[in-house]
């Protein structure tokens, strides 16, 4: 939702969690005259989706790693005085079985339910964040967004912050590296694999006109502009609003698939616990800008926490 839709409750502080399959994000934000501004951010991997493209089942050590950062972003939030919590869990809270532990955990810990959000509405979500803080982009202008999360990818067009077309899909960094990387460096057969994989994929996806490049929020392409950007120190300012070329990303995760593990967990801008699906997830993103046509893209540090907590200032 564009800024100046609504008149904000200036000086409230509101979280919004966002659980994901491989990561959960924290945002407290502080509602000005202008718009939201981030008091704390906070991402913690906790791979909550591990295996659930095979079993369909959240196991319990994902769910006990994610239970903690619940803990402590708990303690964050109470810390930071906000007023309005929301919280959603997205692809593998939907898809599988033992999301109920994790929400009765959120309420018992937070006092507010978690909801499984649909993938449109985890879209809608993205698309309500991606856009905060990115000057360079007229907020009347027609935009692609696509989030590339663990187990899903949304994929959503707008014009004027109205969403015009929004879906998710059920490509992500960890589901296709399950299910086709199985070997230290990947092989080139399993690239190609992914690659088609999210083609197939992003075939319905209808053409959509615009004059600013695909907006790629997340962490697999906050990670990809960090390395790029031999980034040995996380700085959101850099990362956000910053354009890359495809060329640069090919190079990208060329370098990245030509090291084992071991030595890619150690490249400055990768967090090393992202190491093992950086890779699938690169080609997702290659996937999708070929289908849209893109040369570039624009890198957006913001998302479906922003979206929610947009919603919880009004």
């Amino acid at each position: 939702m564009p800024a100046g839709a609504f008149v904000y409750l200036v000086g409230m502080r509101v979280a919004a969690i966002d659980i994901g399959t491989n990561t959960v994000l924290l945002l407290v934000a502080e509602a000005t005259a202008k718009g939201l501004v981030a008091v704390e951010e906070h991402a913690a991997i906790t791979r909550l989706g591990e295996g659930v493209d095979r079993t369909r089942k959240l196991l319990p050590a994902a769910i006990a790693r994610t239970n903690e950062v619940i803990d402590r972003y708990g303690e964050i939030i109470r810390r930071l005085g906000a007023e309005r919590v929301d919280v959603v869990g997205t692809s593998a809270m939907r898809d599988a079985e033992g999301g109920a532990e994790v929400r009765a955990h959120v309420e018992a810990r937070l006092g507010v339910p978690a909801r499984t959000v649909s993938g449109e509405e985890e879209a809608r979500l993205t698309f309500g964040g991606a856009l905060s803080g990115i000057a360079a982009v007229d907020p009347r202008a027609s935009v692609r967004v696509f989030d590339i999360g663990g187990g899903s990818t949304e994929i959503v067009h707008g014009t004027g912050g109205e969403v015009v077309y929004a879906h998710s899909f059920d490509v992500g960094s960890v589901r296709l590296t399950e299910r086709h990387v199985k070997t230290d460096p990947p092989a080139p057969a399993e690239i190609a694999a992914i690659r088609a994989a999210a083609r197939e994929t992003f075939a319905p996806v209808p053409t959509f006109a615009s004059a600013v490049p695909p907006i790629g929020i997340a962490g697999t392409m906050t990670t990809l502009a960090a390395v790029a950007l031999k980034m040995a120190t996380w700085d959101a300012t850099r990362v956000h609003g910053l354009r890359l070329s495809v060329a640069d990303l090919e190079r990208v995760l060329a370098a990245l698939a030509a090291l084992p593990l071991t030595e890619r967990s150690a490249v400055p801008g990768l967090e090393p616990k992202r190491a093992d699906v950086i890779i699938a997830g690169g080609h997702v993103a290659l996937a999708y800008l070929a289908h849209a046509g893109a040369d570039e893209v624009l890198i957006s540090d913001r998302g479906v926490r922003w979206g929610l907590a947009e919603q919880l200032a009004r």
